[in-house]
């Protein structure tokens, strides 16, 4: 029952987010065809509690609008990916796949982002040509690093100023 309502909870975080369905009968249609899917995969189950939600927690740290596209574009290639297998003869399925490859479709750099992210996880820091990559790079990085904060605030204090409330 718990993931029951975490799948129906990370669903409608993504489509609600990318504005896909602001109309609440849409939003209730694809709650239907989740269920329909929900009761192929009998995700009644008493083990589909165990260990936790698997997408809902690791939303909550990913607070920024950019971050999310991030996240969520990652959650819904994961989603494409249990379906790819599933009975497409299945109205719901194929509704399903179908919403979810349309918001895929809107996150062409979320993809992209991740696969830097996990490039750089898989990086070896103990390896002497690595390393050497590294600190030739360092005062680039560093570079970056400064200016980002310092563009923020100035976008930050233009709009505030911009606004005449």
């Amino acid at each position: 029952m718990a993931f029951q309502t975490y799948s129906l909870f990370v669903v409608s975080v993504i489509i609600t987010y990318f504005g896909r369905f602001g109309n609440s009968l849409i939003l209730a249609q694809i709650q239907n065809e989740i269920d329909q899917l929900k009761a192929d995969f009998n995700s009644s189950h008493s083990d589909v509690a165990d260990g936790g939600p698997i997408f809902t927690d690791k939303l909550i740290n990913w607070t920024e609008r950019n971050e999310k596209r991030i996240i969520l574009s990652q959650i819904v290639s994961m989603y494409l990916e249990i379906l790819k297998n599933t009975d497409k003869s299945k109205a719901h399925v194929r509704r399903i796949s179908e919403e979810l490859y349309t918001l895929k479709s809107e996150l062409p750099d979320g993809l992209k982002k991740m696969k830097d992210l996990m490039d750089l996880a898989k990086l070896q820091m103990s390896d002497l040509k690595i390393q050497r990559k590294a600190v030739n790079e360092l005062f680039s990085v560093l570079q970056k690093l400064v200016e980002t904060p310092t563009s923020l605030k100035r976008k930050r204090s233009q709009s505030q100023r911009g606004c005449k409330c």
